[in-house]
């Protein structure tokens, strides 16, 4: 099955219709709630990793109920040969997709788990960690 990486953003009118109960329910698709954050004035993002076969029928109904959907193309790679270990971007990561290998003690990126939310990109001192298209 497909199965795509999305963002949504939501507008304080959208955050309170149960959109994740129609895209399970209506299109048959498998939600995992990668990201969610919301603000005090209700607006907010959420990440998504949707699969089924009735994926573009679901963002489809999404874009009617007035969210922006963005698909996740941005990648993060990580330069093991520059990277010196020394744990800044594992402290960092909201997802745990960077861990302190053990007993090695090295770092390690699992890509499934990364949202793209750059926060390692910006406190890699090596610059180990790169955002590509």
């Amino acid at each position: 099955m497909p199965s795509k990486k999305i963002i949504l953003r939501f507008s304080a009118e959208t955050s309170d219709k149960p959109i994740i109960y129609h895209l399970v329910k209506d299109f048959d698709l498998v939600v995992n709630i990668i990201k969610a954050q919301i603000n005090p004035e209700k607006e907010g993002t959420l990440v998504l990793e949707l699969t089924g076969n009735r994926y573009e029928e679901g963002i489809k109904f999404l874009e009617q109920q007035n969210i922006k959907v963005q698909l996740l193309t941005e990648q993060v790679n990580y330069n093991k040969e520059r990277c010196t270990s020394c744990g800044a971007c594992t402290d960092a990561c909201p997802t745990g997709a960077l861990h302190i290998k053990r007993p090695s003690m090295q770092v390690d990126f699992n890509s499934d788990k990364c949202i793209v939310c750059q926060v390692c990109v910006k406190v890699c001192p090596v610059k180990a960690m790169e955002v590509c298209f």
